[in-house]
């Protein structure tokens, strides 16, 4: 007898994704989003991995604990079907996730977000982006 594993929903996978963005970039352990809705750090990790798909009021929680609309949670969602005209958007925001999924993407989130003036801001953004194009032209070279 052959078992067959069912593949969690992409949905479900996604959303599962967001929850733990969101809560990494608060720096909230799996253990304090669990206690703070009354479940176990392994309810958690099987959300975050869509094992387990998050029922709506739950989800309205994880929200409301996170401090972002549930919508937070859909965003770039991949698609069930084909587009329809004139309502589809670039899919190039999976870069945004992946970079804030990273210890250095976070890190560097948080340190710019605690920079007020604008000035330095921008400072920084020409430095990286200084950086970034330095090292292009070294790959091309």
């Amino acid at each position: 007898m052959q078992v067959n594993k069912k593949k969690p929903n992409p949905i479900d996978t996604h959303v599962g994704s967001r929850v733990r963005l969101r809560r990494t970039m608060l720096g909230l352990s799996q253990e304090k989003l669990g206690e703070a809705l009354g479940i176990t750090f392994q309810q958690v990790q099987k959300y975050e991995k869509g094992s387990n798909r998050i029922g709506a009021s739950r989800l309205q929680r994880i929200s409301e604990v996170l401090n972002v609309p549930v919508s937070f949670f859909f965003e770039d969602a991949p698609s069930s079907g084909q587009p329809t005209p004139g309502f589809a958007e670039s899919s190039g925001g999976d870069y945004v996730v992946d970079f804030l999924s990273s210890s250095e993407g976070l890190q560097l989130n948080r340190a710019f977000v605690k920079i007020s003036d604008p000035k330095v801001r921008r400072r920084v953004v020409e430095l990286v982006r200084s950086l970034a194009e330095e090292e292009e032209a070294g790959d091309k070279g």
